[in-house]
């Protein structure tokens, strides 16, 4: 049965988790010389069909331009993305992924993967279903604009 307490616990141990991720996912991109936000704006380039503008990427990361354009700073100095200027407006700014930041993904991907087999591991694979099924569940419940 639900109640107050249980749910102050389930909280604590969603936040405790999410920090472990968080650990995990900081040892990953520090050998490769990125930090956890370069490596979502990295992500969010990729869902666009044509390289978005900076402002875009400002709403969707749902933070304020200026740190998009930090962001882009750090990844267009390492050679993962590259500004490119809009042929309809000349003050637009559009970010795009290079061959280095595709690279720099695949393998961080891969490092995802094995963080979350490391997450993972003392649970059975009907824990893992069902746990599929909850998280599922959670995310679908989330505001649309939200997901990434």
């Amino acid at each position: 049965m639900d109640t107050p307490d249980s749910d102050g616990l389930l909280a604590e141990q969603l936040l405790r988790l999410t920090r472990r991720l968080q650990r995990i996912q900081s040892r990953q991109l520090e050998p490769v010389g990125i930090t956890p936000a370069q490596f979502r704006l990295l992500r969010t380039v990729t869902h666009y069909e044509t390289p978005p503008r900076m402002a875009d990427l400002a709403d969707r990361l749902d933070v304020v331009p200026r740190a998009v354009t930090t962001l882009v700073d750090g990844l267009e100095t390492s050679g993962r993305v590259r500004r490119l200027a809009d042929p309809a407006n000349r003050r637009v700014v559009r970010v795009e992924i290079t061959d280095e930041g595709r690279a720099v993904l695949r393998s961080l991907r891969d490092a995802r993967k094995a963080a979350a087999e490391e997450i993972l591991a003392p649970l059975t694979t009907e824990q893992r279903e069902v746990l599929g099924e909850l998280m599922t569940a959670l995310v679908n419940g989330m505001p649309e604009r939200r997901r990434c």
